[in-house]
């Protein structure tokens, strides 16, 4: 197993990230996130089999997703739950990797969706949302579906109150500069700005009948990245 340094055990901030990230990379819910458009599926096979070479020598082994024409990328240091250097370092690599397969990277088309919960009591509906949803551990403030393929589900703080007609919301991380172009796509949809007091850490948008979403990004999100 390769040794680390402190450094490297260190999650870095959401600026700190931005500063040093390679420029196919863009950091969301506490990761770094990439997607290449490649050829074919062949090509995109013979990517991940390059990143796979890569990630055991480094002892850091990402997260991929092989579709045809394109394959995703998520790194994030379990161990100390952020972004470390680790990352940075192997996220250069696959650049790199990426760059000489003649992979582009696309992070136009880069999300990452969290389910959010309104409750007054969250510990009463955590083991229910964690077993129905077959996540496991309903101890964690969040339920993370331990495939790493479905959205978790975090509980937000309200006061009790009757049913209301929405508990349920989303939240979509996106890098900071999609947030203009899908906000004006909302708006010419039917859709609302309904609060954007938080930005640039999130904005909330009401569809026609009024039900809501969150657009986030990493931004002013405090030190170390959220």
């Amino acid at each position: 197993m390769t040794s680390m340094s402190d450094d490297d055990r260190r999650v870095l901030s959401g600026t700190e990230v931005e500063e040093r990230r390679p420029e196919e990379w863009r950091q969301l819910l506490g990761r770094l996130c990439a997607r290449f458009r490649t050829a074919d599926f062949a090509a995109g096979l013979a990517l991940v089999n390059r990143i796979g070479t890569v990630a055991e020598a480094a002892d850091h082994h990402p997260g991929v997703d092989l579709r045809y024409g394109h394959v995703d990328v998520r790194l994030r240091s379990h161990d100390v739950g952020g972004v470390t250097s680790r990352d940075l370092r192997l996220a250069a690599e696959i650049s790199g990797l990426a760059a000489d397969a003649g992979a582009v990277a696309e992070p136009g088309g880069l999300e990452i969706i969290e389910l959010g919960l309104d409750t007054w009591d969250a510990a009463e509906l955590r083991p229910f949302w964690a077993a129905v949803l077959g996540y496991g551990d309903a101890a964690a403030d969040d339920l993370v579906d331990p495939t790493g393929l479905n959205p978790s589900v975090w509980f937000q703080d309200t006061e009790p109150h009757a049913t209301p007609p929405q508990r349920w919301h989303l939240d979509v991380w996106v890098p900071p500069e999609e947030v203009e172009g899908r906000i004006a796509a909302a708006l010419a949809a039917g859709g609302t700005l309904a609060d954007q007091s938080a930005a640039p850490s999130f904005w909330v948008l009401a569809d026609p009948q009024g039900n809501r979403v969150c657009l986030c990004t990493w931004q002013d999100r405090g030190d170390p990245a959220a």
